[in-house]
C-alpha cells in the first residue's frame, strides 16, 4: 500500500469520530485491549503523561513535550485531531513519524484490525504506541481523544496524569452535566498516580478529589499553587507596522509560586490569554515530575515554552495569519473555548470585525451563537467534512439569533470574501471548529 492508499484506507473504510461522529463511539476498551495484545503491548515500553480535559489539553501536551525535549530526552508527543498532516497525530522531538511507517503497519496488522472491526482513533493509538516503543522514546505525552474513561489511549499507566479544565462539549457521549463530564474526565486518574488538575472548578472539585482519594493517587490543583502576572497584553497594531513582529509574537509573564516569583521574564509565542492558564498547568505538571526525581533547570522550562512553536510544529490557537487586514484563527469550539475566544476579540484594537464561523453538524450550537457579537459581518461556511454543518443552516440558526452574514460553501471562499470587504483596520477571525481552521492554516 502507497501511503495515500493508507490514508484512503483509514479515512474512508473505517469508523472516524472526528469525520462521521456518533456512529465511531465506542463505549468500551475491548478492542484497544486486544490491538494493544496483538502489539505486544508497546504502551507498556515508554514511560508517559496522560492529559484529558475539555479545552486546553492539546497547548498543554505541546508545552509540556517541549520542555521535556529542552531537558534533552527523546520525546513522543500524541495528539488530536490533526490540523492538515495526519502525521501530526504522532511526532517524536517534534517530527512526524515517517509515511513508510504508517504505510508498512496497517499493510503488516490489516487482516488483523478488520477483523477486530477497529476504529480510526484505536488503529490511531496502537500506530502511536507501536512506533514509541520501537523508537525507545525516553516519555511520551499522550492527549486524550475523547472523554477519558472509555477513551482508547486510557490503557496506559502514565508516571502522572493531568485534567486541565472541564466545560460543555461531547454531551451525547460523556454527559448533560459539569459533574458526569468530569466523572468520564477523572476516568484516567489510575492507582497512586498523581492528578494535576489545572483549573479550580468548585462545580466539580469534589469529582476529582473523591475519584483520587478512592485510588489513593495525590491531586494537585495547580492554579493554587502557582499564579501567573501577564507582563503583556494583546498584541498592538502601530502605524509603523511593516511584518507580524509588529504585533509583539513573544508574550512576557512571570510565574508566581504562593506569593512570590517563581520564573521571571518567561517568553511564550502563544498569544491567547487562556494560554496564561494553560501555562499554569504545565508548571504544575513539570513541578510534580521534579518531585519523582525529573530534575528541571529554570532554563530548560523558560527555553521550553518560548520554544513550544518549533520543537513540536504546535499552530491553529490565536495564530496570526496576516497583517493587512490583521487576520487569525483559533480552533476554539465549545462554549468554554468560544467565551475565551471572545475576550482575546475585546481585547485586540480593530475597526470591524469580519468572522469567518463553520461548525459540525452534531454540536449543540445555539447556546455558541448566543454568545457572538451581533455587530460583526459573519461569513457562515462548511468545513470540507462529512460532519460539517450546513453553510445554509448554520446561516439559518444564526440570523435567528441576530447574526447577519451570507452563507458560503467552502472556508476558503469566506476566507476570500472576508479579505476583499475588509478593511487594513479591521480584523479576520477564522473559527467554530477545528476542521475551518485546518483549511487555513
Amino acid at each position: 500500500m502507497t501511503y495515500h492508499q493508507t490514508l484512503d484506507y483509514l479515512y474512508d473504510q473505517l469508523p472516524m469520530y472526528h469525520r462521521i461522529g456518533a456512529s465511531a463511539y465506542k463505549a468500551d476498551l475491548d478492542n484497544t485491549i486486544k490491538l494493544c495484545e496483538l502489539l505486544g503491548n508497546p504502551q507498556n515500553h515508554f514511560r508517559s503523561v496522560h492529559v484529558a480535559g475539555t479545552n486546553g489539553k492539546g497547548s498543554v501536551c505541546h508545552m509540556l513535550a517541549s520542555i521535556l525535549q529542552e531537558k534533552g530526552l527523546k520525546v513522543g508527543l500524541y495528539t488530536s485531531p490533526h490540523l492538515k498532516d495526519f502525521r501530526e497525530r504522532i511526532r517524536i522531538n517534534g517530527i512526524m513519524i515517517p509515511k513508510r511507517y504508517v504505510s508498512r503497519f496497517i499493510q503488516e496488522y490489516k487482516a488483523e484490525f478488520e477483523k477486530l472491526q477497529l476504529s480510526f482513533f484505536e488503529m490511531t493509538v496502537g500506530l502511536a504506541f507501536r512506533y514509541f516503543s520501537e523508537e525507545q522514546v525516553d516519555i511520551a505525552v499522550v492527549e486524550v481523544g475523547l472523554g477519558g474513561r472509555l477513551d482508547s489511549t486510557n490503557i496506559i499507566t502514565p508516571i502522572l496524569s493531568v485534567i486541565t479544565n472541564i466545560s460543555y462539549d461531547h454531551m451525547q457521549f460523556l454527559g448533560d452535566t459539569l459533574e458526569k463530564i468530569a466523572a468520564e474526565k477523572a476516568g484516567i486518574i489510575k492507582p497512586g498516580i498523581p492528578i494535576i488538575i489545572g483549573e479550580t472548578q468548585d462545580e466539580v472539585c469534589d469529582v476529582f478529589i473523591k475519584k483520587a482519594g478512592s485510588l489513593g493517587s495525590e491531586i494537585i490543583f495547580a492554579d493554587s499553587c502557582f499564579s501567573v502576572s501577564d507582563r503583556f497584553s494583546s498584541p498592538q497594531r502601530r502605524k509603523d507596522a511593516k511584518n507580524l513582529s509588529a504585533f509583539a509574537p513573544l508574550r512576557l509573564i512571570n510565574i508566581n509560586r504562593m506569593g512570590k516569583t517563581y520564573l521571571s521574564g518567561l517568553k511564550s509565542p502563544l498569544l491567547g490569554f487562556y494560554q496564561l492558564k494553560n501555562i499554569v498547568t504545565v508548571i504544575g505538571a513539570v513541578n510534580q515530575l521534579k518531585k519523582q526525581g525529573m530534575i528541571f533547570s529554570k532554563k530548560e522550562i523558560t527555553r521550553g515554552i518560548k520554544n513550544v512553536l518549533c520543537n513540536t510544529g504546535f499552530s491553529g490557537r490565536w495564530q496570526i495569519l496576516s497583517r493587512e487586514p490583521l487576520t487569525i484563527c483559533d480552533t476554539g469550539h465549545n462554549e468554554a473555548g468560544i467565551r475565551e475566544v471572545l475576550v482575546q476579540i475585546s481585547q485586540t484594537p480593530y475597526k470591524k470585525l469580519h468572522f469567518i464561523f463553520g461548525v459540525v453538524n452534531d454540536k449543540q450550537i445555539d447556546h455558541i451563537l448566543e454568545l457572538l457579537p451581533k455587530d460583526a459581518t459573519y461569513y457562515f461556511c462548511r468545513a470540507n467534512i462529512p460532519r460539517g454543518l450546513s453553510q445554509d443552516e448554520l446561516k439559518k440558526q444564526a440570523n435567528a439569533l441576530g447574526l447577519t452574514g451570507l452563507a458560503y460553501p467552502s472556508v476558503k471562499e469566506a476566507l476570500r470574501a472576508a479579505k476583499k470587504n475588509a478593511s487594513a483596520e479591521d480584523l479576520v477571525l477564522i473559527g467554530g471548529s477545528t476542521f475551518v481552521v485546518a483549511e487555513v492554516v
